[in-house]
């Protein structure tokens, strides 16, 4: 029996698992900062930064392969794209240099101004990054002007109320992931508050996700015909059946305080089963409705010499990223941790 391998398929799986990898390590450390300004007393914030401090730095490997290989496996996306969302890209990575210096400097700092100045940072940097990373997808999402191989759109096309939407609905998820995270770490007076945190964003993120849901096949002919038209929708229809199932499940367990771990664990489940519908909606388009992955991909060649490395350093960044959180397991408490 002949097995066909086609590595342009392959090499899509492989940066939306880095994508999305990204987005579940990263989603909850920018969630506790977007989280900070509901927490005004300096030994809170403390304890809720020590929960990611050893391990929040090793997130951005999973950006930064997402970048690459998406350069690298399919260049002329990446040559219309960046061009696309540039102002959202320059922010994006603002925001993280701010978050990330905030997590250094913040213990050094002696209290006053500068306290509130790496404060601000740390919730500026983690807010604004969760808004961009929201709004390139909402500009991938409505499309992008292409003329002949190079971006063919203004300056501000990024900016509509649709990827307002979708900027929104990101800051709000990664609000919701990160209270689940707390949820999980912590205990006490400030687990109590957290859980009721994590039920408000968690009906916001689900009303967002309704929203986001609802407007996306109105973008494109493309994605109505995929969602809405008869039998197509029989095929994608498990996807909205398994996230509401999600949904309920998530609602029942905030409300239920035996099991800290379960809300963070379907929250990770919920935010898979919206990339997979994402991916549904733009497949096989890598920019909707303009290039397919076929067309913007890299020669064979070029492909396989860089899919033979990634396949080899992707499950060895896999097993030290978690021997690193296995090492800072379990419930941290105030005065403890990583500084």
């Amino acid at each position: 029996m002949e097995i066909s391998f086609d590595l342009t398929i392959a090499w899509a799986l492989v940066l939306a698992f880095a994508v999305y990898v990204y987005v579940v390590l990263d989603g909850f450390d920018l969630g506790i900062g977007i989280l900070y300004p509901f927490f005004p007393e300096k030994e809170d914030r403390d304890l809720m930064m020590n929960t990611v401090a050893p391990v929040w730095d090793g997130n951005e490997t999973w950006l930064i392969l997402g970048g690459g290989g998406l350069f690298a496996a399919f260049p002329l996306a990446y040559a219309i794209i960046m061009p696309a969302v540039y102002p959202l890209i320059i922010a994006m990575l603002l925001g993280l240099v701010f978050r990330g210096v905030a997590f250094e400097f913040r213990w050094r700092a002696d209290g006053g101004f500068s306290t509130w100045f790496w404060d601000g940072a740390f919730i500026g940097g983690s807010t604004v990054a969760a808004l961009t990373q929201g709004m390139i997808l909402g500009t991938l999402l409505q499309g992008i002007e292409v003329d002949g191989r190079a971006y063919g759109g203004g300056w501000l096309d990024w900016l509509t109320p649709f990827t307002v939407l979708c900027g929104v609905a990101v800051v709000c998820g990664y609000a919701l992931m990160g209270a689940c995270w707390l949820n999980w770490k912590i205990e006490g007076r400030l687990q109590h508050r957290i859980r009721v945190l994590a039920r408000t964003f968690g009906f916001a993120t689900v009303g967002f996700i309704g929203a986001v849901s609802l407007a996306t096949p109105f973008l494109e002919q493309a994605y109505f015909e995929r969602w809405y038209s008869f039998p197509q929708m029989l095929e994608v229809a498990p996807v909205p059946i398994v996230v509401v199932g999600l949904v309920l499940w998530l609602a029942k367990e905030l409300f239920d305080e035996r099991n800290d771990w379960m809300p963070f664990a379907i929250t990770l489940a919920l935010f898979l089963l919206c990339f997979i519908g994402l991916g549904v909606s733009m497949w096989p388009y890598v920019i909707p409705p303009e290039i397919t992955l076929w067309e913007a991909a890299s020669p064979f060649s070029s492909q396989l010499f860089m899919f033979v490395g990634a396949i080899i350093l992707m499950p060895i960044i896999l097993a030290y990223t978690g021997y690193a959180y296995w090492v800072f397991r379990g419930k941290m408490k105030p005065g403890e941790g990583y500084h």
